[in-house]
């Protein structure tokens, strides 16, 4: 039997008035942060993407709010109240199902129209699944770009997934489990079957899953067969294409246009990943002829 949360030590210092976007568990309820539960237990008015999650969010801590339905359908009618309130100087807390709101969520209109009319808009950071995701992937962070959902039909997907192929970054999708397969499927046919990729299912859940391997050796998984449960997959950088002598060539012009040979191939050589001493015989052959 789990033991009962401790009751959690609230600060009583007052909240200022303002829209806060305050991340909540994506699993495990004790990856709550203490700042987010001062600033629920002191919202005057808590934005839920779905009221009957975040009930039992706030019940499970002992806490009680009003709630106000905020998702991709109320979010119209609910907006006008909510600047409302702030406009009146109240507390206003914006809440996701699971995670930190606004990514793959709604909310982003609200902000901008709080933003615009100058009131002010705190994050209350926290649990992630993309950032989760990413720190156990072991694939490269320096460069990542998040792109949600793809579409969910294969035609559309292999579109979407061809428009990202040429990224020089870590791809980072949710995905769900009904799709997982297909959806690895058309990420080896289009990105390419051994580009490495990891899949984590349920972060932070009893349950918790993480793949490591190519894209190939994912796809055929049997374990990514319409899995259960909440679903980001991680792809890897593709490796750049060799540059063509039309690049070079075009790259090495613009440079000896303020360059001599020798910098000029030194530069490119640089840029492209290309021998300086080929770059420097062409820059010679560029140079003469010009």
């Amino acid at each position: 039997m789990r033991r009962p949360l401790p009751p959690p030590a609230l600060d009583d210092a007052p909240l200022a008035p303002g829209l806060y976007i305050v991340a909540t568990p994506i699993g495990n309820l004790r990856d709550i942060t203490l700042r987010a539960l001062d600033v629920l237990a002191q919202a005057d008015l808590v934005l839920a993407e779905d009221t009957r999650v975040a009930a039992k969010l706030l019940g499970a801590f002992g806490l009680s709010k009003k709630l106000e339905r905020y998702d991709e359908h109320a979010a119209e009618r609910a907006r006008p109240k909510a600047m409302q309130a702030l406009q009146d100087g109240g507390r206003v807390a914006l809440v996701s199902d699971a995670g930190t709101p606004l990514v793959s969520d709604p909310g982003y209109r609200l902000v901008r129209e709080a933003a615009l009319a100058g009131l002010p808009v705190i994050p209350i950071p926290g649990a992630s699944a993309v950032l989760a995701g990413l720190a156990v992937a072991g694939l490269p962070t320096d460069r990542v770009l998040f792109a949600g959902f793809p579409p969910p039909k294969s035609a559309a997907r292999r579109t979407f997934l061809e428009e990202l192929a040429g990224v020089r970054a870590t791809l980072i999708v949710f995905e769900g489990g009904s799709r997982l397969a297909e959806s690895l499927a058309d990420m080896a046919a289009v990105l390419g079957p051994q580009r490495p990729a990891c899949v984590c299912r349920e972060l932070t859940k009893l349950y918790e899953t993480v793949a490591r391997g190519s894209l190939a050796e994912l796809a055929a998984d049997p374990r990514f067969v319409a899995p259960k449960g909440e679903i980001v997959v991680l792809v890897g950088p593709g490796r750049e294409e060799a540059a063509s002598a039309e690049d070079a060539d075009a790259a090495l012009a613009e440079a000896l246009s303020r360059l001599k040979p020798a910098d000029a191939a030194a530069e490119v050589a640089k840029a492209l990943g290309l021998p300086r001493r080929d770059l420097y015989r062409r820059a010679l052959e560029l140079k003469g002829g010009a």
